[in-house]
């Protein structure tokens, strides 16, 4: 990171990103990549995972099946949205807009196709779909 001097003391710069993608980002972080990682948050919730380790031990082979299961049975987890996305996406649905406009639409599907890591060519009567399932999305890590 980048520090700056100021008032002779080097200070590290203030982050400009918006409260609202911090929120979202930091919720974003915590998806599961997998199986492994669904069952290792209940067994933690329900404090299986405490006990297994209090009997078993530390090396309880939990953190191996946890790995295995995530290659194995793995998420089609979609990638982030980064803040510039995040704030069009934001302003398009703040402004209450129901339709898009061609240069919204090449830009919703430009988010669309690298978040989900899809080759999806929107036209007029498909954007209907796309944009639930962006807005769906959105709103689940708002």
């Amino acid at each position: 990171m980048n520090y700056q001097i100021q008032n002779n003391k080097m200070e590290q710069p203030k982050d400009k990103r918006t409260k609202a993608y911090k929120d979202w980002k930091a919720n974003q972080e915590k998806a599961s990549e997998g199986l492994g990682d669904t069952i290792a948050k209940v067994t933690e919730a329900t404090g299986i995972k405490k006990a297994v380790k209090f009997l078993a031990g530390e090396d309880c082979g939990c953190d191996e099946r946890q790995e295995r299961l995530n290659r194995i049975f793995k998420y089609n987890n979609p990638e982030c949205l980064n803040e510039e996305e995040y704030e069009y996406i934001a302003d398009w649905i703040e402004n209450g807009n129901d339709k898009l406009n061609s240069k919204q639409l090449k830009e919703m599907n430009v988010i669309y196709n690298r978040v989900f890591k899809k080759k999806f060519k929107c036209q007029k009567c498909s954007a209907p779909r796309m944009m639930k399932e962006l807005v769906t999305y959105f709103n689940d890590y708002k």
